[in-house]
């Protein structure tokens, strides 16, 4: 598109969940609401048109066994494109991907620098495998590197005990995260099971991913702290196979992993109905696919969030939690165009008619 060249979207604009406008136009890559003066250049496109959606636990650059070379970083990220994500949290990965930085027809990054496990205590090649008295360094480390995020492995199973358990003692995260904070980053944590909760939300955590361990009882003190969830429904659908995987090796693990699955779909409701926010996260990369964005909405929807709410998830709510602007007047224009309102059946988000990156329709 040249520099005159104006892209005219028209039919339905979901500013907001309620702030519906007929039309916006993209002038110099940006949203604007005033028809441009003297330009004959225009494209247009029509339909019901969103912000580009979110994917809030998302992992650019990693696949199965670690890092992956950038080549297949790109087709990850073209991937999540395609399904109409244009911004990820990137919730923890061992490439460098600054260079998508540099590439205005791929999806915008918040990086939460690399994973940090305890030792032997998660996926090979993934994360920085430390002892508690490196954490508040390596925090500090990943804070300097990162967007404005740390990613923590809260839990992991526990050879020994033959089931999940917590990470780190509760002084090494109340440090830890406490640095992160002085260094002006949020943090989260990986946390499958119940009992490494209390201790993160307590020593001051932002957001817990999967969260499929939150009980009845932690429920008012996420909601009294404003405690965040991503739910990673997509990938907690894969717990059943996990847990046949393990079932001769640890069986008390693989029997903890299959409870947590057949409450997946309570836990976020229950979440939900206590006024816990939640957003929409895929855990794309390592051994999951990108371009699942549609059908995690879908799944929030299946646990009973309303679809209204279920798409603020991964647009609105999700885009203003992460500090990154909607379809605000002089925004970037990263939108996505489809042919019926997603309010009314978010399944329409499967099958995006245009995208709209940067002011430059790429798909």
């Amino acid at each position: 598109m040249s520099d005159q060249a104006v892209l005219h979207v028209k039919g339905r604009v979901l500013v907001g969940p309620e702030d519906v406008r007929d039309e916006l136009w993209v002038v110099g890559g940006r949203v604007s609401y005033d028809r441009p003066a003297g330009v004959r250049d225009i494209r247009t496109v029509e339909g019901w048109a969103l912000p580009g959606l979110v994917d809030a636990h998302c992992h650019v650059g990693l696949g199965p066994h670690g890092p992956v070379d950038t080549a297949t970083a790109e087709k990850q990220a073209l991937t999540d494109r395609e399904a109409g994500t244009l911004l990820i949290r990137d919730a923890g990965s061992p490439s460098d991907t600054r260079w998508v930085d540099d590439r205005e027809d791929l999806p915008k990054i918040i990086r939460a620098g690399r994973h940090i496990a305890r030792t032997r205590r998660y996926i090979r090649n993934f994360a920085h495998e430390i002892e508690p008295e490196d954490l508040v360094a390596h925090v500090a480390q990943e804070a300097r590197r990162g967007d404005g995020w740390v990613k923590l492995v809260g839990d992991w199973i526990d050879r020994d005990l033959g089931d999940l358990a917590p990470s780190w003692p509760r002084d090494a995260v109340e440090a830890a995260i406490a640095e992160a904070h002085r260094l002006g980053a949020r943090v989260t944590a990986h946390c499958f099971a119940e009992n490494s909760l209390q201790d993160l939300v307590e020593a001051g955590i932002d957001c817990i991913e999967h969260a499929t361990g939150l009980t009845d009882d932690l429920i008012p003190l996420f909601a009294e702290r404003g405690v965040a969830i991503v739910p990673t429904l997509v990938n907690i659908a894969t717990f059943p196979q996990l847990a046949a995987g393990g079932e001769s090796k640890f069986p008390q693990w693989s029997a903890h992993m299959r409870r947590l699955h057949e409450h997946r779909y309570d836990t976020v409701r229950s979440a939900y109905d206590a006024g816990i926010p939640v957003y929409v996260g895929t855990d794309a990369g390592g051994s999951l696919a990108h371009g699942l964005v549609a059908g995690e909405v879908a799944e929030l929807v299946t646990a009973g969030i309303p679809p209204v709410d279920a798409l603020a998830a991964t647009s609105w709510a999700a885009r203003a939690w992460l500090g990154r602007p909607g379809l605000e007047e002089g925004a970037p224009a990263d939108l996505v165009v489809y042919e019926s309102d997603p309010r009314a059946d978010v399944r329409v988000l499967a099958s995006p008619r245009r995208v709209v990156l940067n002011g430059q329709v790429v798909e």
